[in-house]
């Protein structure tokens, strides 16, 4: 299992997601930085990360699949998706949408948060791991 001492350490360092929320959520606020890790775990197609996601949005109130977002928040959400999908393919275009939005090292604690979250998810979505957490239905919105 995950807690085995032979896997602590890998899930250790893919838990460090949590420690680098802090340094993620006054950049983006509580509520865009669990739409950006729902949007990359959407694309990654993770059972288990995106139904968590997609849980807390549902408690705080938000439509998972049609959340209302202004120009920014739009942004980081289509940049997470991709990164879900393609963590390499991310057009130019893009990542100038999004440079745009951050500054410098902003735009660096984003990233990588990003791959952590993307990280985070591999395990859930590589086929014969053991899962021992139930994900439940998993709906796909056109928006993520």
């Amino acid at each position: 299992g995950v807690a085995d001492p032979e896997t602590l350490p890998a899930f250790q360092a893919i838990v460090t997601w949590y420690e680098l929320r802090t340094t993620v959520r006054p950049i983006l606020g509580d509520r865009l930085t669990t739409l950006f890790a729902h949007a990359i775990s959407a694309g990654t197609g993770s059972p288990v990360c995106a139904a968590f996601f997609r849980r807390l949005l549902e408690q705080a109130g938000e439509d998972p699949d049609h959340p209302a977002l202004d120009e920014r928040e739009a942004t980081v959400v289509r940049w997470g998706r991709q990164l879900g999908i393609d963590p390499y393919g991310v057009p130019h275009a893009m990542h100038a949408e999004v440079a745009a939005w951050f500054s410098g090292p902003q735009l660096g604690a984003l990233a990588t948060s990003g791959a952590l979250m993307v990280s985070t998810n591999v395990p859930t979505t590589t086929p014969r791991l053991p899962v021992g957490v139930s994900a439940g239905p998993l709906r796909r919105s056109e928006v993520f």
